[in-house]
């Protein structure tokens, strides 16, 4: 096949994702961060855009795309690995695409939905709202003891899932909200969910989650966080006939 536009490729994220409607946190600037190469004849993806991932892909991808951008930390120096990360890809012409929250929540490529197909969960609601959009998912399972579920959760993700107890057992309705979503306890709590999942979580998040009746299982933030990009990329290569290529650098969290 041959090259496609960049501008082409982009125009069609935003859309699907719908990157300009769905609100974010402030730095996380959802869209193209750094141009590259008009034309993209072989694509990347990845949960990260650390300078590993850059390193790995630019003399082989002319676009990245990513779950986690650039900015977190906001107006900054180029400076350190910043700076080696912005230079990498320019003097490699390789674009990078950042795709945030719009690929938490999305009901079709979302990380959250499609881990819960994963592992067997029904009736798909909207979960965990963050101005007025919905980052997560919640729906139910068939009286399944905590144990097997956790089990089966370990299975998917290839990682030992981490038990914070609360809820009763066996469960029958289940929130996720993958990566840092466990702020969003209390709001499981109040949807009736007997276990929320995610991917990390703080000390007093074990505390909350005796005293809500809300078990937690974690199953690392980068690990639950790798569903969208690699659909994106399955999309991608079926939409526009380019190959792409996951690049699975595990943050260790």
């Amino acid at each position: 096949m041959p090259p496609v536009p960049l501008a082409e490729i982009t125009r069609y994220l935003d859309g699907y994702l719908d990157t300009r409607r769905v609100p974010d946190y402030r730095n996380a600037l959802n869209g193209l961060q750094v141009e590259g190469t008009e034309v993209v004849s072989r694509f990347a993806v990845a949960v990260d855009a650390r300078e590993a991932v850059i390193e790995s892909v630019r003399d082989w991808a002319d676009l990245l795309i990513v779950h986690h951008g650039l900015f977190w930390g906001g107006l900054q120096p180029l400076t350190g690995p910043t700076f080696r990360r912005v230079r990498a890809l320019i003097e490699s012409g390789t674009a990078l695409y950042s795709a945030h929250l719009p690929l938490d929540g999305h009901p079709e490529v979302g990380n959250a939905a499609i881990l819960a197909r994963k592992l067997g969960v029904k009736d798909l609601l909207p979960f965990g709202e963050y101005e007025g959009f919905h980052v997560g998912c919640r729906g139910s399972v068939a009286g399944i003891a905590l144990s097997d579920f956790a089990a089966r959760l370990s299975k998917v993700l290839n990682r030992r899932a981490q038990v914070l107890p609360g809820g009763p057992d066996p469960i029958s309705t289940v929130a996720i909200a993958t990566g840092g979503g466990a702020s969003l306890l209390a709001e499981a709590a109040a949807a009736e969910a007997d276990v929320l999942v995610t991917g990390e979580a703080q000390h007093h998040h074990a505390i909350d989650a005796a005293e809500l009746g809300v078990t937690i299982l974690l199953g690392g933030h980068y690990e639950t966080e790798t569903w969208g990009v690699r659909k994106i990329a399955e999309q991608l290569t079926g939409r526009f006939g380019i190959e792409g290529r996951f690049v699975d650098i595990p943050s260790g969290l």
